[in-house]
């Protein structure tokens, strides 16, 4: 190990491997300004009720990176704004079935630098209000 140390220390300058990270960091600096597409991981509270969906999100790499580095807040939508329906199934009584359609503009509107395009596996969710 130490043969291979003194071999790049002859062959290989300093200056050479500082200028290859500043390249690095430069051209990395410059991809962030592109419009990508990936998953995210969004923390929902309805009424009390917190949940985790999935969302396909699109945006510029400065943003997208912004939120996935320092967004590890909960958005809080109120039931009232959401359309839903309480299952009836055998086993899920009193569960609410949220619309994804619903849920992805409430998202939207609170994620307003990037755009979300699709939300992944919406989970039924406990009635906040008890039985009905």
């Amino acid at each position: 190990m130490e043969s291979l140390l003194g071999w790049m220390r002859r062959y290989i300058s300093p200056v050479f491997l500082a200028l290859l990270v500043a390249s690095f960091i430069l051209w990395y600096i410059a991809k962030l300004n592109y419009t990508y597409s990936t998953r995210h991981e969004v923390k929902i509270d309805v009424d009390g009720v917190p949940f985790e969906v999935t969302c396909v999100v699109q945006g510029i790499g400065t943003n997208l990176f912004g939120y996935q580095v320092y967004m590890n807040k909960t958005l809080r939508i109120p039931l009232s704004s959401l359309k839903y329906s309480v299952s009836e199934e055998e086993g899920h009584e009193g569960k609410i079935i949220l619309d994804s359609k619903s849920l992805l503009n409430a998202i939207s509107v609170q994620l307003s630098d990037i755009k979300v395009l699709s939300i992944d596996g919406v989970p039924e969710i406990d009635n906040p209000w008890g039985d009905d």
